[in-house]
C-alpha cells in the first residue's frame, strides 16, 4: 500500500481560515541554494539544531500563536519532559507532545554523539514558530535573531527540524 501524501497545504489555508486570517502564502526563492560541501566529517564536526515546532522549555515563555518572531534557546541536556511546544498550527503538535523527538530529536543527537557519529553539539539549540504569516518579519526580525543566536554557538553543521 502506497503511504497517503501529507496535505499539508491544505490543512494549512483551512486552519488559517478558521483563525480569520487571509489566505497563507509561501515563501517562494528565485533560484535553488548553493550546495555546500561541509568542511570536515560529521565525527569531527560541531552540530546545532533548530525546530520550527515552537519548542520552548517548561519556565520559558510560550511562543504567541500569531506571528511571532522569538527564538528560544534551549540547553542540549534538557530533560524530554521539560520540553514544550506552542504553535500557530496546534493541531499539528499532537504527536509531538507525544513524543517530543518527532520535531526535537535532543536524545537522538546526543546518542550520536556519544557513538562517535557527531563529533560536538552545540551548548544550546534553538527554536521558533515556523507558522510566521509575515514574510516581512521573518527577514527582518526572525532571521537576524537566529543569526545572532547561532553564531554565539560556533557551529559546523545546523540541522533544521521543521514543524
Amino acid at each position: 500500500m502506497r503511504p497517503r501524501p501529507a496535505e499539508y497545504i491544505r490543512r494549512t489555508r483551512e486552519s488559517y481560515e478558521k483563525l480569520g486570517f487571509e489566505p497563507y502564502r509561501w515563501f517562494q526563492a528565485e533560484s535553488e541554494p548553493a550546495f555546500a560541501v561541509p568542511g570536515k566529517p560529521l565525527a569531527e564536526s560541531r552540530l546545532g539544531m533548530i525546530s520550527t515546532a515552537g519548542t520552548y522549555v517548561q519556565g520559558q515563555v510560550a511562543y504567541y500563536y500569531k506571528d511571532d518572531t522569538g527564538v528560544r534557546a534551549i540547553p542540549n541536556d534538557t530533560p524530554v519532559d521539560k520540553i514544550r511546544f506552542s504553535h500557530i498550527m496546534e493541531n499539528y503538535l499532537v504527536e509531538a507532545r507525544q513524543d517530543p523527538a518527532t520535531v526535537f530529536p535532543s536524545r537522538v543527537l546526543a546518542k550520536l554523539r556519544s557513538d562517535g557519529v557527531i563529533g560536538e553539539l552545540a551548548d544550546n539549540y534553538y527554536s521558533c514558530m515556523g507558522g510566521i504569516y509575515s514574510q516581512k518579519r521573518v527577514r527582518s526580525e526572525l532571521i537576524p535573531n537566529l543569526a545572532e543566536a547561532i553564531a554565539k554557538e560556533r557551529l559546523d553543521l545546523l540541522f533544521l527540524v521543521p514543524l
